[in-house]
């Protein structure tokens, strides 16, 4: 483990229209000590023709071929396997940051002596425009308990320590596997610290699986009765609790569109 270093995980498949903007809003960041890991999952179109282009110029990027399409999970579990920063972060080919991101992140974590925090984040469509969505934060740390309720850490804003945590996993699951990563790590006690600031804008697009609210809800009730292996109850309870956030969430959005 390299001390102060971030270790960035960005997996990747068929992103060649995105990637160059992802990868240039790493580059672009005011902290200057970290490593980009992307693990590319048997991409057909130019994505790793992109990336190479790339690993020419900066000597802090990596690339990581995988023999076969094997999904997010095992593309996030590759790079945290290899990745030697002390903390780690992660980023989608599709997703961006803003410049001052993993600056005011790293200074808040060692400053509030914590090892899990995240931020807010905006909303974009697959064009790059701004949807007018701003994705809030909690006033106060989220717990295990808390987390169940509310989901609110988006996977592009998180950022968690090894020094703190050690090396801690995405299950093998297709999707939901980075709630099941936070939940781990909240269910040692830990707290996901929030910072009340936008540092990143997260792409909705229209082939994603976050698009299909059907398949999350499913997702969703796996998550609570397979993984964390939470009884019928409590599972009824946490699902509930999150389709009323969510549907409040959404009708916050129609409200915004009117407006705009």
């Amino acid at each position: 483990m390299i001390e102060n270093l971030v270790s960035i995980i960005m997996p990747s498949y068929n992103t060649e229209k995105y990637i160059s903007e992802s990868i240039e809003s790493v580059i672009a960041q005011t902290y200057k000590n970290w490593e980009l890991l992307i693990i590319d999952d048997c991409s057909e179109d130019l994505t790793i023709q992109i990336i190479q282009k790339y690993l020419k110029v900066y000597p802090n990027i990596f690339l990581i071929q995988l023999e076969k399409n094997s999904g997010a999970a095992v593309l996030r579990n590759k790079g945290i396997e290899k990745a030697n920063g002390e903390y780690i972060a992660f980023l989608d080919s599709d997703d961006l940051w803003e410049e001052n991101k993993l600056e005011i992140q790293i200074n808040f974590m060692k400053e509030n002596n914590c090892a899990f925090s995240f931020t807010e984040y905006m909303e974009i469509d697959e064009m790059g425009n701004d949807l007018g969505i701003l994705i809030k934060v909690p006033v106060k740390a989220i717990t295990y308990r808390s987390y169940l309720l509310t989901n609110p850490i988006g996977c592009l804003t998180a950022v968690y320590s090894v020094k703190k945590l050690g090396k801690v996993y995405m299950p093998l699951i297709r999707k939901r596997q980075d709630a099941t990563l936070w939940l781990r790590i909240l269910n040692t006690g830990k707290k996901a610290y929030p910072i009340k600031e936008n540092l990143a804008k997260y792409r909705i697009r229209k082939s994603s699986i976050s698009s299909n609210k059907i398949n999350l809800i499913k997702y969703q009730w796996a998550l609570y009765r397979k993984i964390e292996k939470l009884s019928l109850i409590e599972s009824i309870f946490y699902l509930s609790s999150t389709v009323i956030v969510k549907l409040f969430k959404l009708k916050e959005k129609r409200m915004k569109w009117i407006w705009r």
